[in-house]
């Protein structure tokens, strides 16, 4: 019997240990998909300690409902090995990326087509076993997304971090009408970010984030003006130059970043938070209507969102952004330099 190998969250606030065990055999409309490639996402850092964070020293525990050991990663491309024998429309030897924000399929989400925010799901490498790992389980053929002619790591990172951008976008696209957008954080989500704003949008957007080398990064890839949000005179800077943005989307979601992004806002403006920092945000109510503003947050995107982004990226529209891949037995290393802030782009893991 075919062995899977993983790379396991064994305890919370732990490092990963490889465990091995036997293949599962596809049962009834499940495929089995030998993983390629598997993205290093900053959720994932959250999944291995067990927590988000809230504001102060409140914590969002996440620890329940999931059996140790378990493996991480969602942003997975791969080859179709096997089928159930309902799986139909699977075709073994298929490479295909895989949509991980799965739902149960029953609840009033789920019917509207918004699995991704389905309260009972069973998001891959969140609830279910991810792609960290040789094999993953994926429970219907409908959740596979061909991507040719994409390379296969870019394709898995569309997955998350440019399904998450896309998603996140969408949302801007009559606010960035009035003006550039800003994108606050230059991370794996925003660098995507900045590269299918460019294709969304009609002008380049601008960017902030507190590393000189992200927005030297960012500007390479036609950010069209990099701030220091950590500068005191960032903001009367930015102000000067734009009048005030009508579209940011915040791609750190810390008290810091949301705080900047409201601090620049035209009136009649909107902030998209995507971000899972933590921290606290307040605002005078009154402000709301003051500034007829808008803060909206967002969590990844639904699977028509992943087929939307997959399209748009096999146009060529969407420069792929910088990645680094590294062998799956390297994905604690992976995790511990991602935790650092010693990360451009993404990291990749390759099976």
């Amino acid at each position: 019997m075919t062995k899977l190998r993983r790379l396991s969250l064994t305890a919370y606030e732990a490092p990963l240990c490889e465990t091995i065990v036997d293949c599962p055999a596809p049962q009834g409309s499940e495929v089995l998909m030998r993983v390629e490639r598997c993205g290093v996402c900053h959720s994932d850092l959250h999944m291995q300690d067990g927590y988000f964070a809230l504001a102060g020293d409140k914590r969002l525990d996440v620890r329940q409902g999931r059996t140790l050991p378990f493996t991480l990663g969602h942003e997975i491309a791969g080859m179709v090995e096997q089928a159930g024998p309902e799986a139909v429309g699977a075709q073994i030897g298929a490479k295909v990326a895989v949509f991980p924000w799965i739902g149960c399929g029953r609840c009033t989400a789920c019917r509207a087509g918004d699995e991704n925010l389905c309260s009972t799901n069973r998001h891959l490498g969140v609830s279910a076993d991810g792609g960290f790992a040789s094999h993953v389980l994926v429970p219907h053929p409908r959740y596979l997304i061909d991507y040719a002619p994409l390379p296969p790591s870019f394709a898995g990172a569309l997955m998350c971090s440019g399904l998450t951008a896309y998603s996140a976008l969408k949302r801007l696209r009559e606010h960035a009408a009035r003006g550039p957008a800003l994108l606050i954080g230059l991370g794996g989500v925003g660098m995507m970010g900045l590269s299918i704003a460019r294709a969304l949008f009609a002008q380049a957007p601008i960017v902030a984030d507190i590393d000189a080398a992200k927005r030297e990064a960012a500007l390479k890839a036609g950010a069209a003006a990099a701030y220091d949000p950590a500068d005191p005179d960032t903001r009367k800077a930015l102000l000067k130059a734009t009048g005030g943005v009508f579209a940011a989307c915040d791609f750190v979601g810390s008290e810091k970043s949301l705080a900047f992004a409201n601090s620049v806002l035209a009136k009649g403006g909107k902030v998209v938070v995507t971000g899972l920092l933590g921290g606290n945000f307040a605002t005078p109510v009154a402000m709301f209507v003051l500034k007829a503003m808008t803060i909206e947050g967002t969590l990844t995107g639904t699977l028509a969102e992943a087929r939307e982004v997959m399209a748009l990226a096999q146009t060529g529209k969407i420069a792929a952004l910088p990645i680094t891949e590294r062998p799956l037995g390297e994905a604690q290393a992976a995790l511990e330099d991602l935790r650092a802030g010693r990360v451009v782009g993404r990291t990749v893991l390759v099976a």
